[in-house]
Parts: C-alpha cells; sequence; structure tokens
C-alpha cells in the first residue's frame, strides 16, 4: 500500500511537472515566438493561456510596448563647416517578432543595431543643413527626415520607428566658450554705446532745460523789473501829485524824513552849523528862517 502511494505521488509530481512545461501565459503587453530547437515555429500576439510541446518547445517574449533608446552624444559637421553635438532618442515598437528575432534576437541586439542607424542618418541629414538650420530653423523639419529614414531601415529589423527627437544640438564646448566670449564682448560693446548715447542725450536734455531755466529767470526778472520801475513810477507821481498839492508839507516831510536817517544811534559823527538849512525847522517848525536880534548897546 505504501509502494502503492510513494508510485501515485511520484506520477502526480511528473505529470505537474509536464502541465508546467506544456503551458505558458502571454500577458497582454507581450507577445511570443515558440521555438523547437531553438528554430521559430509559432508567433504569438494573443495573450491568454498558451500550450506548447514540453522539453521540446520554449518561449521567447517580445514587449509590445513602445520602446526607447538613447543615443549617444555624437559630434556632426553640418554644411557650413560648423561641428555640432548632436543627442538624439528614439522610439520604437516591435511590429514583427519573428522578423526582429532572426535579425536582432533581443532588445541587446536591436539597441546596438538601430544606434548604428541612427548615428549614420544623423551625420547624413544634418550634414546637408547648416548650424541655424540644425539649431532653429528647420529643425522639426530634419528630426522628419530623420525619422522616416530611419523608420524605413528600422522595418527590415522587424521595428517600427515611432519618433526621433534631439534633445541637444550644441557647439563643442571649446567652442561654445569662444562664441560666448565673443557675445559677451558684443554685449559689452553694445551696452557701452547705449549708455554713451543715453549719457549724450541726458547732457542735451540738461543743457536745454538750463537754457530755458536762465531765459526764464532772465525773463522774470526783467518783467519784474519792468512791473517795479512801473510801480516806483507810479508811486512818485502819486507823490508829486499829493505833495504838489502843499509844498510846505512835503519839505517838513522830507527833513522829517531825513532827520530820522541822519540822528540814529551810532557812532556816526556830523560837524554841521546850527545856523545850517539842515536843522531849519529845529529853530523853527515852519521851517523859516529866525530873524536874527541885534544885541544891545553898551551902556
Amino acid at each position: 500500500m505504501k509502494t502503492f502511494g510513494a508510485i501515485l505521488l511520484v506520477i502526480l509530481g511528473a505529470g505537474a511537472f509536464v502541465a508546467l512545461n506544456s503551458f505558458y501565459i502571454v500577458s497582454q503587453t507581450q507577445q511570443a515566438i515558440v521555438l523547437q530547437f531553438g528554430d521559430p515555429v509559432k508567433v504569438v500576439t494573443d495573450p491568454g493561456l498558451k500550450y506548447k510541446i514540453p522539453f521540446v518547445q520554449n518561449v521567447e517574449y517580445f514587449d509590445k510596448r513602445i520602446l526607447e533608446l538613447d543615443s549617444q552624444p555624437q559630434e556632426v559637421i553640418a554644411s557650413d563647416q560648423k561641428r555640432l553635438v548632436v543627442d538624439a532618442f528614439a522610439r520604437y515598437r516591435i511590429i514583427n517578432p519573428l522578423l526582429y528575432y532572426q535579425t536582432v534576437r533581443n532588445e541587446v541586439g536591436a539597441s546596438t543595431r538601430l544606434d548604428n542607424i541612427i548615428d549614420s542618418t544623423l551625420r547624413r541629414v544634418l550634414g546637408t543643413a547648416n548650424f541655424s538650420d540644425v539649431v532653429r530653423d528647420r529643425r522639426e523639419e530634419l528630426m522628419m527626415q530623420i525619422a522616416t529614414t530611419v523608420n524605413a531601415d528600422a522595418k527590415n529589423l522587424g521595428m517600427e520607428i515611432v519618433d526621433v527627437r534631439i534633445k541637444r544640438a550644441d557647439l563643442p564646448e571649446p567652442n561654445s566658450q569662444a562664441i560666448f566670449r565673443r557675445m559677451q564682448t558684443e554685449r559689452q560693446r553694445e551696452s557701452f554705446e547705449i549708455r554713451a548715447q543715453g549719457s549724450e542725450a541726458a547732457q542735451t536734455i540738461r543743457s536745454n532745460a538750463d537754457r530755458q531755466v536762465t531765459i526764464l529767470i532772465a525773463e522774470a526778472n526783467r518783467d519784474a523789473e519792468q512791473t517795479r520801475g512801473e510801480g516806483d513810477g507810479l508811486r512818485n507821481k502819486i507823490y508829486a501829485d499829493a505833495f504838489s498839492k502843499d509844498p510846505d508839507f512835503f519839505s517838513f516831510y522830507r527833513s522829517m524824513q531825513a532827520y530820522e536817517e541822519a540822528l540814529k544811534a551810532g557812532d556816526t559823527r556830523m560837524v554841521l552849523s546850527p545856523n545850517s538849512e539842515f536843522f531849519k525847522f529845529f529853530n523853527n517848525p515852519s521851517g523859516l528862517a529866525t530873524p536874527s536880534v541885534a544885541p544891545a548897546p553898551p551902556r
């Protein structure tokens, strides 16, 4: 009985081992090729549980999704003899698993072949364009041309190129530094010229403003002097009209003003005769000369 149980276990184990080697699963993101002694016998693109002959056939899986290839930067000479460092990448998918397996075997082989194709296409296409075309003017057009050319070669390997893009297209580092220094010098020269033009314009504006200020001040002073002269003339006329009505009062008023100015406190000294015309209102408020009194005759 024990022997029968052991034999049953061996049979069940062998059956499970055979079953495990007879079935395989293809996921939705995969496609497969069934190989028999190394030769492809069937291509499987539909997902699900599949059957194969155990111990005789094996399965190679390939991705259905879009794969990416990042090429190494390379130096390209443009049509205007300028050197460019171009860094590109490509996206592709496997459309013919059998041809893919027969030509490149796996993803490593595919990357090597595609890298060579992209490098040669970049050199050939970009070699017909100048620096400005690659960097700015025709970059999109050139990338489409590269993608079309690469795709034509990739189809012979069972692949389809979805897109080819140039990540960076710059001058080599020494050239970039030289161009940067030249651009820096040109910008500095332009800045000096602009500053000089600005200083000249500022000086012109400042000179015009100073001239206008001088003219305005001179005209204002002229108008002020003219107005002041007219005022003084009108004042003198009013005084003359007023004083002409009473000359004696005018003489008295002017004498009082002279006394006020001359007799202010200070160190100024004047030597005048008491009978001077200056003191005529001191001796007589009317301003008339006081008759002199003859001395009495001696007795």
